[in-house]
């Protein structure tokens, strides 16, 4: 089996017994853009606080 299936499915069995579609739909998106996060991060592509913080106050 896949990776990605067998990581489905523990982050399904993690859940609880009462988690509704929207749950499920849920943590598999934040999941997703956690990885996206940490790969982005991983290859410098990344803002400093510095600079976020700078573009926010110049508006």
């Amino acid at each position: 089996m896949g990776a990605t299936k067998e990581d489905a499915k523990k982050l399904i069995d993690a859940l609880p017994e009462h988690a509704t579609w929207d749950d499920i739909m849920y943590e598999f998106y934040v999941k997703k853009k956690l990885e996206k996060a940490l790969e982005e991060a991983a290859a410098g592509d990344v803002v400093s606080h510095e600079a976020v913080k700078k573009q926010l106050l110049s508006k």
